[in-house]
This record gives structure tokens, sequence and C-alpha cells, in this order.
């Protein structure tokens, strides 16, 4: 297709260059030789696109991604491949429900067959609490961390 159209790509750019020349003459004028010399930039690249043939390839790359995307929207047997993946996707929704209402219902199960333990069982036997005063004669100084120990456990942190 792009070589039936190769005599219309020369005329076609090297108009969309003169208007764009045009155009950057005007913002030369009125914005400044900043803006002036970005529109004439952009007012290139067409030429240079017909030039180098990058307008072949860009060409090419456009017709097949759009050969690609109409080929997507309407081939039936893609329609069909989206149907069977969203099935897909639902049935493993589903299993995942009722999976976890069989392991909810096997825990409740094994939970209410299991002995019931006594409340005075459960409690964990305290360590005796030495006294305050083992505590208080320790000799200080003895190691580098007494003073941060004893920081520590006037804040409450142990």
């Amino acid at each position: 297709m792009y070589e039936q159209l190769a005599a219309l790509w020369l005329p076609l750019c090297a108009g969309v260059t003169a208007l764009g020349l045009g155009l950057s003459f005007l913002a030369f004028r009125r914005r400044g030789v900043a803006a002036g010399m970005r529109v004439a930039a952009w007012a290139l690249l067409p030429v240079a696109a017909y030039l180098t043939g990058a307008l072949q390839a860009l060409w090419n790359i456009g017709a097949t991604a759009v050969g690609f995307v109409t080929g997507l929207v309407l081939n039936p047997f893609v329609w069909a491949g989206i149907a069977v993946a969203g099935l897909s996707a639902v049935l493993f929704v589903v299993s995942g429900v009722i999976r976890g209402r069989k392991l909810s219902s096997a825990r409740k199960k094994t939970a209410g067959e299991a002995p019931e333990i006594p409340p005075s069982a459960n409690k964990t036997p305290t360590k005796p609490q030495r006294p305050a005063v083992a505590a208080q004669q320790k000799p200080k100084g003895d190691d580098d961390f007494s003073d941060i120990e004893e920081l520590l456990k006037r804040r409450g942190i142990s």
C-alpha cells in the first residue's frame, strides 16, 4: 500500500513543511527567536522522515498495529477465546469460595469435638517474683550497661 502512495508522500511532506515554515515565521515575529526556531524544527521533520525512509517504516508500523487491532475486534474466534478466559476466571473464584467454606466448616467440626480444658488449667504458671531488695543490692557499675538497664526499667521497658 505504501508503494502505491509513494508518489503522494513527497508533495504532502513538502506541503506540511512549507506550512510549518510559514507558521515558524509568524511565531518568530510574534513570540521571538526561540519560538520561531522551535516551530521550524518541528516543521522540518516531515521532509526528514520522507528522505530517510522513516515515513515508510512508520507507515508499516501503523498498518500492522491497525491490522492487529481490527483482527482482534472483528474476529469471532478472538471473542470466543475472551469468553472462555472469562469463564475460567469465574470458575476459579467460585471454586475458591467453595473451598473456603469447606475449610471453615471442617475447622468448626474439629473445634467442636476437642475436649474442653478447664479455665484453671489454661493459666500459665507464674514465676516467683524476686524481692525488690535483691534487685537494689546489685553493685552499681559492675558492667557497662547498668545505667542503660536502669533507664529502661524506669520507663517500663525490660
